[in-house]
């Protein structure tokens, strides 16, 4: 199972000029569809006088999850040369909008696949390009009793802490990589209950332990 993917570290920026028009790319990088619709409301408010405002963006591990906007402008002329830029970067969870200032002189079909593809490909080079690891997080409460037990059980399973909350009742919250779930939470169990994995899968419950996805 897939569990990495590429996107950018931060926003950027990249303009392009073609025979009096300005072309304005702002890449950034986002998690959901809500963020995609606030940076494109945020950059319309900005560049209110702007002609165009086309987009492209792709979010998910299997990079299904896309869509390209011309805005206006003529059909696959401009969120498709978007989109087609984090294709050749293999970038998800991130969102490329161009705005456009129209010069006066009408460009043409491949003068604006062209310059939108361009002002795109300008941020994108400013980009600092990360790897991501998608996790999922669990919620480990047990009784006090316990402690010892799961504390060790983390520790040999080289397995991420991400918040600890010792009140009248103790939980661990913890981040295991999307690919390494199955098995991680297989040997937890089976190292707080001190048995092999075999023996684990025989077991309903661990009394005084709880593990939960957040």
């Amino acid at each position: 199972m897939k569990d990495t993917y590429f996107t950018i570290a931060s926003p950027t920026k990249g303009e392009f000029k073609d025979r009096g028009s300005k072309f304005i790319a702002y890449a950034y990088p986002i998690e959901q569809t809500s963020q995609a619709q606030d940076r494109l409301n945020e950059i319309k408010k900005e560049h209110f006088k702007a002609r165009h405002h086309c987009y492209a963006y792709r979010l998910g591990l299997d990079q299904n999850n896309f869509r390209a906007n011309d805005d206006g402008e003529p059909s696959g002329t401009a969120g498709k040369p978007i989109l087609g830029q984090l294709n050749k970067l293999e970038l998800t969870n991130t969102i490329v909008i161009v705005v456009r200032y129209f010069g006066g002189t009408k460009l043409g079909t491949s003068g604006l696949i062209n310059a939108y593809r361009t002002a795109t490909a300008v941020a994108l080079e400013q980009a600092n390009i990360i790897q991501k690891t998608v996790k999922e997080q669990y919620r480990i409460a047990f009784d006090y009793r316990l402690m010892s037990d799961v504390m060790n059980a983390i520790k040999k399973g080289n397995i991420e802490v991400v918040n600890q909350l010792f009140e009248a009742a103790a939980a661990i919250e913890i981040a295991i990589p999307l690919s390494e779930v199955e098995s991680k939470l297989l040997q937890l169990r089976a190292n707080i209950a001190k048995c092999n994995i075999a023996e684990t899968d025989k077991l309903e419950n661990i009394e005084g332990l709880e593990i939960d996805l957040i």
